[in-house]
């Protein structure tokens, strides 16, 4: 076990305002979350600490990630996308995603009657990175709106963090921008983004926290 996780669960992700607060959505999934953490770890996974939340690895590649929501916790699979999920378990953290699929947890109970299935999961995640099996992204790129690339030109530090992302998370930015019709509010959806940007966060990987 990584002690910076055992610090993530004291404190919270940091990644709000509720963090270090008992309001953070951290200490409401306590018992489930430490749970996972137990399956995630007897599965011979690697513990870090990315993104300000508990990441899992296998030979220094991203596998899974754990995180608690306002009404849920939740493993989520770098490549989802991949598995089989016969069962129909997992969901897509946004419309557009495309590689990272996650499981939603609600209660202890449920954790312990698909253990079996959410290692089987896992499992099948640790074969894909072994296998060095990757997404398929979709090749077309989705225009830059204006105000945005303007924001790029501007600012290098913006544009510097914004290319480190991985090309799903670009997309996801690129397309919550260009949704609005009016101007004035793809200014203030870029400029409420680009704190997360510069972290190198995604902006599913922030959802209703």
């Amino acid at each position: 076990m990584n002690s910076k996780i055992d610090l993530y669960f004291a404190e919270g992700c940091g990644r709000c305002s509720l963090w270090r607060t008992p309001q953070c959505k951290v200490h409401s999934w306590q018992e489930e979350m430490k749970l996972l953490r137990e399956i995630l770890l007897d599965c011979g996974l690697t513990e870090e600490l990315k993104w300000k939340m508990p990441c899992y690895t296998f030979n220094n590649s991203n596998v899974a990630l754990m995180s608690a929501f306002k009404e849920y916790c939740a493993i989520s699979f770098f490549k989802g996308a991949l598995l089989k999920d016969e069962q129909g378990l997992l969901d897509k953290p946004g419309e557009n995603s495309q590689a990272v699929r996650f499981f939603r947890v609600t209660e202890v109970n449920g954790i312990h009657a698909l253990e079996s299935t959410i290692k089987a999961y896992i499992h099948e995640a640790i074969e894909l990175e072994k296998a060095g099996l990757k997404v398929e992204f979709k090749k077309e790129t989705e225009p830059i709106p204006e105000e945005f690339q303007k924001v790029l030109e501007e600012n290098p530090a913006v544009k510097e963090a914004f290319n480190r992302l991985t090309r799903g998370r670009q997309r996801a930015y690129i397309l919550h921008f260009s949704q609005p019709k009016q101007s004035k509010t793809r200014e203030s959806r870029i400029e409420k983004s680009i704190p997360l940007i510069l972290e190198g966060i995604g902006l599913y990987d922030n959802y209703k926290c």
